[in-house]
């Protein structure tokens, strides 16, 4: 499995979050990877909707609060990245 990666959708932004864009999808992105190899190696036979709720629970957590409290990613992407870490790739 690729890396999870998170990007914005630019018509979904306000001005201030599209100026911020690219250093926020970074944040993002990072919080998803580091909760993704955590999960990956704690992994102990959950379901994949748990491993589902884990990531979000585990990406949000890596975030600040502020903006934990706006990440509201695409459910079918982030259980994509579960069913990888159940499938064990």
């Amino acid at each position: 499995m690729a890396e999870p990666q998170v990007t914005l959708d630019p018509q979904s932004l306000n001005p201030v979050e599209e100026k911020l864009r690219g250093p926020l999808e970074d944040q993002l992105t990072s919080a998803l990877q580091a909760a993704t190899d955590r999960l990956r190696h704690e992994y102990a036979g959950q379901s994949v909707d748990e491993v589902t709720a884990m990531l979000l629970d585990g990406t949000k957590a890596g975030l600040h609060p502020d903006i934990a409290a706006g990440f509201h990613p695409d459910h079918y992407q982030l259980r994509q990245v579960a069913e990888a870490i159940v499938a064990g790739r």
